[in-house]
């Protein structure tokens, strides 16, 4: 299944159907009177969240959903037939935006979760409604209320706890492979990952979900490379785990740039907790091992982990420390329940 997480959709609710202009005529009933009955409700659009999709590819092959509109009042006091509604079922995850692709309409993140895209029309009064003590025969009726139309942009960031962010080859993939039953793309040559895989990985009996995504190069704010498209895949992530390719000789710059990108794609990005990680030690000699290592701890100022995706050495480590700052940002995240005041 090929991943998509942009779409542009067109949606129309339904109209509501007219009201029923109609008199009451039967052989041997002395009075009759008007029995004109109400136009049915257009249906309208929502948007739902379920689970088990990961993907707009849907709408890349559909992009117009047009609710029917409801059908008109009929003599008899008849009320016409509602319209059926649509539903779009997105990922979890799917933000709603605006046509001006600024606005964020509804954000759907956990299962069921619902939204009214467009309300269906109401339908007519017929003219039964209008009679009165001083008109007696209405002979007028309400047409339906029109439909509302509108296009939306279905906008989608995956939903883990814990993303992978490196430059091309800092070994995520290898690494997110090592550590849960994903089985992402590996192979030596840069851009190996083209969409963004999830892994579920489990450290102490506990469970988190790590994304990964292409990596990125300098550049990448201004559209070079896979661009930085793929970071609002991240933007939910509590933590970010940052791969630094040990075998590179400029492992400094190669920290700065993957921080400049995120620090140039949103602050709230550059913001998020991060946890260093010297990747690839497998095939750095003692000597050399240490010399990079402070290097880079020079660079950012913090602790360096020192990990093989390859051998797994020092992977239960890195893993134990995204899991304490992700329970970290669930405890903060928490309504704080009010206390019950006492004299």
């Amino acid at each position: 299944m090929k991943f998509l997480d942009l779409a542009k959709v067109y949606i129309r609710s339904g109209g509501g159907g007219g009201g029923c202009v109609s008199f009451r005529r039967e052989k041997f009933i002395e009075f009759g009177g008007p029995d004109g009955g109400d136009g049915g409700n257009g249906g309208s659009v929502w948007a739902e969240a379920v689970e088990g999709l990961n993907t707009l590819i849907d709408y890349r092959y559909q992009q117009h959903f047009f609710a029917k509109s409801g059908q008109p009042g009929m003599g008899n006091q008849k009320t016409g037939k509602s319209g059926d509604d649509i539903v779009l079922k997105v990922p979890l995850g799917t933000e709603i935006i605006d046509e001006d692709e600024e606005t964020v309409i509804a954000d759907l993140t956990e299962p069921g979760q619902r939204v009214l895209l467009a309300k269906g029309g109401n339908g007519g009064f017929g003219n039964l409604h209008f009679k009165s003590s001083t008109n007696r025969a209405p002979a007028r009726a309400n047409p339906g209320q029109e439909g509302v139309e509108r296009t939306i942009w279905l906008r989608l960031k995956l939903i883990a706890d814990a993303g992978l962010v490196g430059l091309p080859n800092a070994g995520k993939s290898t690494f997110l492979a090592a550590v849960s039953n994903a089985r992402p793309k590996v192979a030596d040559y840069p851009f190996t990952t083209l969409v963004p895989n999830l892994g579920v990985v489990g450290i102490d009996g506990h469970e988190f979900v790590m994304a990964d995504i292409p990596g990125l190069i300098e550049g990448a704010s201004d559209g070079r490379g896979l661009g930085d498209q793929f970071l609002a895949h991240v933007e939910r992530c509590s933590v970010l785990l940052h791969l630094v390719d040990g075998t590179s000789s400029t492992i400094t710059k190669d920290y700065r740039t993957i921080v400049g990108e995120l620090e140039a794609y949103a602050e709230e990005l550059a913001d998020k907790p991060r946890i260093l990680a010297l990747n690839k030690i497998d095939a750095l000699d003692k000597k050399t091992l240490g010399t990079r290592k402070r290097a880079l701890e020079k660079a950012s100022g913090g602790t360096v982990h020192l990990i093989s995706g390859a051998t797994g050495e020092g992977i239960k480590d890195v893993l134990r420390a995204l899991h304490a700052e992700i329970m970290e940002d669930r405890k903060a995240a928490e309504p704080v329940e009010a206390k019950s005041w006492q004299p």
